[in-house]
């Protein structure tokens, strides 16, 4: 089977961890800190704060900016279920906007005209969160503006995108947002096996998120009560979690920055060779925006409908029996039972529903050989025949 992502381990990887391994901390030693000054300095961002996953950093980055009991928060329908949970689990309301028919991602024009009711009723939103889809950046400065104009706080959800640029700077700068967030899952551009990051201009922010990783524990005696009573000391001065990454992961993580920027470019190659190969055939291609420079962690077809092409599911069990790994991404999150429940209907947003209708995304890794990639052409030629 061809998986639609994979990691890639170099010796240099397994160099890195065992290293850490025949150190003196597997945990909470040097490797986090050093982690997190390697990505921010690549992204232009002044602090990182790594955590045990990027749905981990998510909930801290709500937490940080306050978002509690009462207050409304918006993204994307079409994302994984987590940038809408860590809103849940702060107390908040789940909103959605609906996507741009051309990039996927949230839709600057739906946002302003949902903003400009929400102004009306007196319910605008404490925090959006823009999800830049499989890599490519969402419009940040037209988001950004409407964050000025109408006081919310954004926090990017950039889990695809490390790598990936806006307007010729990295996506993690920070630029137009409160905080941006990393995934390293496996299948993501760069890996600390499961792990995230919250990058921030913001010292109080990053302060906040640093606290909270770590069970609201803290040995500074300035943010202390009546000061430390010596080198053992610790209070507990918030209800925080047990979020922190490893040393362990952190090596990982700053062993594969060393390749991010070949990874992304060839996964450039391989979109833009799949872009030629598929010239001919009945679906749409992903669109590039001209402001951004997409980190290609999703390389997403449209597989178009009619009466008398194959639909979508009988093109995906095709290519899964073919031994093609394709995936959906993603089931849209207001049409999941759950939040069905709390009172939202198939419907709500027509162009995140037809995207689901018709997505699939086919394998991209930058170990992907031109040789997998025809054998995977060659299945969706067969797969889309009536």
């Amino acid at each position: 089977m061809i998986p639609y992502g994979r990691q890639d381990i170099t010796q240099a990887d397994v160099d890195a961890v065992v290293a850490v391994l025949q150190s003196d901390f597997l945990t909470q030693g040097p490797a986090v800190p050093r982690f997190e000054r390697i990505v921010a300095d690549h992204v232009g961002a002044q602090h990182a704060v790594a955590m045990n996953s990027a749905t981990s950093a998510l909930h801290l980055a709500c937490l940080a900016l306050g978002l509690g009991a009462g207050d409304l928060f918006w993204t994307t329908p079409v994302t994984f279920v987590a940038s809408a949970n860590c809103a849940l689990y702060c107390g908040a309301t789940v909103d959605f906007v609906d996507i741009d028919p051309a990039t996927y991602n949230l839709s600057v024009p739906a946002l302003a005209d949902k903003l400009a009711q929400a102004e009306a009723a007196g319910r605008l939103p404490k925090i959006v969160v823009p999800v830049h889809l499989c890599g490519q950046s969402c419009d940040m400065a037209a988001i950004g503006a409407l964050a000025r104009r109408y006081g919310f706080k954004v926090i990017e959800d950039a889990s695809h995108a490390i790598g990936g640029r806006y307007r010729g700077t990295y996506i993690g700068d920070c630029s137009h947002s409160d905080i941006t967030i990393f995934s390293f899952h496996p299948v993501k551009i760069v890996t600390t096996a499961e792990g995230g990051m919250a990058l921030t201009n913001d010292p109080a922010l990053a302060a906040r998120m640093a606290l909270l990783r770590s069970h609201g524990i803290t040995r500074d005696p300035a943010q202390m009560e009546g000061g430390s009573e010596g080198d053992w000391y610790y209070q507990q001065v918030e209800l925080g979690y047990n979020y922190r990454m490893t040393d362990l992961q952190a090596a990982l993580g700053a062993s594969q920055m060393t390749r991010l920027d070949p990874y992304v470019a060839r996964r450039h190659a391989i979109a833009e060779r799949y872009d030629a190969l598929l010239a001919d055939l009945p679906v749409t291609t992903p669109a590039r925006a001209a402001d951004a420079y997409s980190a290609f962690h999703l390389y997403v077809i449209r597989v178009l409908e009619s009466d008398t092409a194959p639909s979508r599911q009988t093109v995906f069990a095709r290519l899964r029996t073919a031994g093609v790994g394709v995936n959906v991404h993603y089931i849209p999150v207001h049409t999941q039972p759950f939040y069905r429940a709390l009172g939202f209907s198939v419907g709500d947003y027509p162009e995140a529903e037809r995207y689901y209708a018709e997505a699939i995304s086919l394998p991209m890794y930058p170990t992907l050989t031109e040789q997998q990639q025809d054998t995977v052409i060659a299945a969706l030629q067969r797969a889309l025949t009536p």
